[in-house]
Formats: C-alpha cells, sequence, structure tokens
C-alpha cells in the first residue's frame, strides 16, 4: 500500500483534571498528558494517524458526569464528523462512570468515530477486550465515589470539631490570613454592620422596616472575588438575604453541618441576648402556616429545603403555552458558582407525594400518636382523615427536607392535635417524622420522581406508539394499502414503516413497557433512532432490558 492510499485518521487528544490546583504552572498535569497523547500518535504516523490542530482540555472538572465545556465541544466536533479517532492518557480521563461512558461509546459509534487509551491496552472489537473495559471502568467509578464519601466524612468530621470547611464568606468575617488555620476571623466593618442589622431587627420587629433602614445606610452584600477573576455581590441587601443573616448561626460562633449545629473556632459577633431576642421576634412574626395555597398555587412554600437547609423556591417556566412549576433551591436562582448539587424538582410530583406519604402515615399511626384516645375520640379522627385534603396535610407539616435519595417530612405536633379537633397530646414524637426513599429519574426532556416502591411509570407516548403499530398492522393485514394509513394519520409512508417496527417487540418487553418497568433511557425518541433486531433474545439485551432486571 502506497502512502497515496493509506487512510488519514483524523486525531483529537482528550486532556481533564479533577482539581484546579496547579493549573497555573508552566507545564501542568494536562500539558503532560497531552505531550504522552502526541508522542503516541506520531508513534503511529505510519498507520495515517493525524493529530488536529484543535485542543480539548477539561481542568479543575470531575469526571463524574458529562457537563464539561471540551467534551461538549469535543463530542459536537465528532457528530459534525471532523474527528476519526479520540485519544485520551487513561480512560478515567474521558469518564468516571459507567453508565455516561456507554452513552459516550453509543455517540461514537453513530458518528464512526474510535478512541485509543495511552496506558491501557484493549481490543474493543473481543468480548474480552469489552469485559476488560468495563472493569476498568468499574473500579474507576468506585474510586470516584469512594473519594466523594471520604471527603464528605472529612467535612462532618471537620465542622463537628468547629473547622470552617469553605464555601461563601459570610458577611462578617474573612478567611484566616494562614491557610492552615481552617476558621474565620472577623472582619470589623462588616461586623459592625451584622450587628446593626440584629439591633435593628430586635427594634422595629419587622423584615420590611429593617431592609428600608438597611438601604437608607447603604450597607451591601459581601463582595467575592473568585479564582477565574469572577466577581459578585457588592449589592443592596434584600428580605431574604438578610433574614438569612439573622437565622445564621455562624454569627454566634457556631458551625451548621446540615441539620446539626457546632461550636465552631471563631470569635462570636452577635452576643448571646440580642441573638435570643432576635430568634424570639422571629418566630413570633413568622406567620401561622395557612391551610390552602399560597397565591403562586406552592402548597410546600416556605417548607421546603435541601441538604445544605437552602430554601427550594417555587419557580416557573413557559413553553408552548404551557406552564411548567418547579420547586428550585435559592442558591440556584441567585446564580451562586458551584450549584450542580442545587436541586429543581417538579412542583406537583413533589407535592402528591409529600400529600400521599403523610395521609398514608397518618391513617396508619393516628392511633399511637394520641395519648389515650377514647373509641369517640377514634372515630372523629377517622372521619377528619376520610375527608382530609391536601392543603389540610401540608398544614401539619413543619418542614420537608430533601436530600440525595431520600425526603424526610417532619410534622408539626400543635397544628396536628389541633387538625384533629381536640386538644390531643402527641406521646411518640418518632411518629412525627416520616422517611420517604424517591429517585429522579429522566425520560427525555422530562423529569419524574419515583418514591418508595412506586417504581412503575409507564411512558404514556412509547405506550401510545406501540398501541398504533399494532392497529396499523393489522390493518395493513386486512388489506389496507400503506399509503392510506400514512394518508389518514398524517405522517409519511416511511416514517409511518418505521413506526410500525414496534409491533414486533418482543411480548416480554410490550409487558414491561405496559408495567412501567423498562430501563429509564428507553424512551420513543430514542427507539426511532435504533436498529431493533428481529429476534427477541436480541431486542432484549440491545434494548437495555438485561441491565435493567
Amino acid at each position: 500500500m502506497t502512502a497515496t492510499d493509506r487512510r488519514t485518521i483524523r486525531c483529537a487528544i482528550y486532556t481533564r483534571k479533577s482539581s484546579d490546583e496547579g493549573l497555573d504552572q508552566t507545564f501542568n498535569s494536562l500539558d503532560a498528558q497531552r505531550e504522552a497523547c502526541e508522542s503516541y500518535i506520531a508513534s503511529q504516523r505510519h498507520e495515517g494517524w493525524k493529530l488536529i490542530p484543535a485542543r480539548y482540555d477539561d481542568g479543575g472538572l470531575s469526571g463524574g458526569n458529562l457537563d464539561r465545556p471540551a467534551l461538549q465541544a469535543l463530542l459536537s466536533d465528532i457528530a459534525a464528523g471532523r474527528i476519526d479517532l479520540v485519544v485520551v492518557y487513561k480512560i478515567d480521563r474521558l469518564t468516571r462512570s459507567l453508565a455516561d461512558f456507554a452513552k459516550l461509546v453509543e455517540r461514537f459509534d453513530a458518528a464512526s468515530c474510535s478512541f485509543v487509551s495511552v496506558t491501557q491496552s484493549f481490543n474493543t472489537s473481543t468480548s474480552m477486550g469489552r469485559l476488560t473495559l468495563n472493569v476498568l471502568l468499574s473500579f474507576a467509578q468506585f474510586e470516584r465515589e469512594v473519594t466523594a464519601e471520604r471527603i464528605r466524612d472529612k467535612i462532618a468530621a471537620s465542622k463537628k470539631k468547629g473547622y470552617w470547611m469553605g464555601g461563601l464568606l459570610p458577611l462578617g468575617y474573612d478567611q484566616h490570613p494562614d491557610p492552615k488555620m481552617r476558621t474565620l476571623v472577623i472582619n470589623e466593618l462588616e461586623a459592625e454592620r451584622v450587628r446593626e442589622i440584629f439591633r435593628l431587627y430586635r427594634d422595629l420587629g419587622c423584615l420590611r422596616l429593617a431592609e428600608q433602614q438597611v438601604a437608607a445606610r447603604g450597607y451591601t452584600s459581601k463582595r467575592r472575588t473568585f479564582s477565574n477573576g469572577r466577581t459578585t455581590g457588592g449589592r443592596s441587601l434584600n428580605r431574604g438575604q438578610i433574614n438569612f443573616i439573622l437565622r445564621n448561626p455562624v454569627y454566634t460562633g457556631r458551625i451548621r453541618h446540615k441539620l446539626e449545629i457546632h461550636d465552631g473556632l471563631h470569635e462570636a459577633i452577635i452576643d448571646p441576648e440580642l441573638w435570643d431576642a432576635v430568634q424570639g421576634r422571629l418566630d413570633r412574626n413568622s406567620p401561622k402556616k395557612a391551610r390552602r395555597p399560597s397565591k403562586s398555587g406552592a402548597l410546600l412554600t416556605g417548607r421546603i429545603f435541601d441538604e445544605t437547609d437552602d430554601f427550594l423556591t417555587p419557580t416557573h417556566a413557559q413553553k408552548g403555552g404551557r406552564r411548567y412549576h418547579y420547586y428550585s433551591s435559592a442558591r440556584l436562582l441567585a446564580g451562586e458558582p458551584n450549584c450542580a448539587d442545587a436541586w429543581r424538582l417538579p412542583a406537583r410530583q413533589v407535592e402528591d407525594a409529600v400529600v400521599r406519604a403523610t395521609t398514608e402515615h397518618l391513617r396508619s399511626k393516628a392511633a399511637q400518636m394520641v395519648a389515650r384516645p377514647s373509641r369517640s375520640d377514634m372515630d372523629r379522627i377517622d372521619m377528619r382523615l376520610t375527608d382530609i385534603g391536601r392543603s389540610d396535610v401540608c398544614s401539619v407539616i413543619e418542614r420537608v427536607d430533601v436530600s440525595p435519595g431520600q425526603m424526610t417530612i417532619r410534622l408539626d405536633a400543635k397544628e396536628l392535635a389541633e387538625f384533629l379537633g381536640a386538644d390531643f397530646q402527641i406521646t411518640a414524637p418518632k411518629h412525627l417524622t416520616i422517611e420517604a426513599p424517591f429517585q429522579l429519574r429522566r425520560r427525555g426532556v422530562e423529569s419524574k420522581l419515583v418514591f418508595g416502591s412506586d417504581v412503575a411509570c409507564p411512558d404514556q407516548t412509547l405506550v401510545r406508539a406501540i398501541a398504533d403499530a399494532h392497529v396499523w398492522l393489522e390493518e395493513i393485514r386486512s388489506g389496507t394499502p400503506v399509503t392510506v394509513i400514512a394518508e389518514r394519520v398524517g405522517r409519511p409512508p416511511a416514517k409511518l414503516a418505521r413506526r410500525m417496527r414496534l409491533a414486533f417487540l418482543s411480548p416480554p418487553i410490550v409487558e414491561a413497557i405496559l408495567d412501567g418497568r423498562q430501563p429509564a433511557a428507553l424512551t420513543f425518541s430514542r427507539l426511532m433512532r435504533m436498529d431493533i433486531p428481529s429476534e427477541w433474545d436480541a431486542q432484549w439485551q440491545i434494548l437495555g432490558f438485561e441491565d435493567a432486571a
């Protein structure tokens, strides 16, 4: 074979580093990875390998997801047909998630693109090579998850000892000048403003009036400059920010970690008497929980929080004349950096799940929660719980805490006793907490919450498509031409024929789809893009049921 006959293989190098430590050096980890990949490509020049000039470097980004600018640019160029081969130093530079790797391979295969690891030799054209690759990725994912657990445990243990473990600095404090001292030092100018804010609310007793006085004095939020040069803050304090300051225990020399508060190593700005006075006034002035929805229609307004104790605020989005409602973390709405762990949950699904879990809990535990109920008491309680409505349920909820895989509902004993219709004494505090495991599943662009054992969630679009395919197939068998059916349903014959392939799915697959037990990634649009084999066993494997079993 001559040089002119040899096909040129356009190679792209992808590099990644999880942390941004050392990236400002003249020769950093990304450069080292790229140099090794360039040498490898040069050694394969006789095979037609040629490095393209574009660079794809992700510095300071985790391999746990695909939301990386350089990786997305790489995938776009692959889809556009500009790249034939991706070269990486190690497979875990590309991804540390087995599920994400499957997605990448699917996109690579669709564009006839391959990939090579410089330091790991395997051949994915054989079953043993694919097994080796999956084992490597499984260990990479395991390593990432174990590392994350260690970091979380270290943060929890450090906060218990009073250390400041990073995050946005609160108004009134600065980071200790010695980086080895993980604590805060008082910023006297800001600290005096914080004390004045506390005194204003103590004297005025109204957040709105306190906001006006703070604005008149020209007090602003803390100005912060990040490592990339981006600055935030320096704006007038709004009512929500003032309320957050007044409720933040850091000003009393303590550290908050999720729902726990520990003694900190830093000095307090607010003395205990002023803190207690302000907290008492805030509690007294907090509006009593209404038994009807707020004006926005959100039942859980002011009651739902994420694992960082951040409010989930009712929001909505408009698309195609339809309004979609969500509960979103406040820091996400404020545009704060590093919000990858922020929440944006479908409002109706969250409310339905909370109402259902609370109602079932009350009906099953009411007799155990009330001290020595008489028969007439129980009859009255049963009647109240029989007619209980959505807003009634929310009126007895003190707060809902959302964390990965878990939703915790805490009931208000006083409100519950009042709702039940008598001055009952709640004798079992353990029954005031409800644990509701859940998962957030995606079907295309749609998010769906699956709670507890409620795992059956049929995809109605997919179900209707399968039903239509069977109807059309029966019409064709009875002699109706495809063109007639296509004209009636308003689809081109070619698209109609492609949709009719769903009529040849195996009975177990159809049964699983009707029960909602199909893999979460198996959507109608994905099925239409796939080549569905005629063999039923092959269908089961290719459509992902083997992995979901």
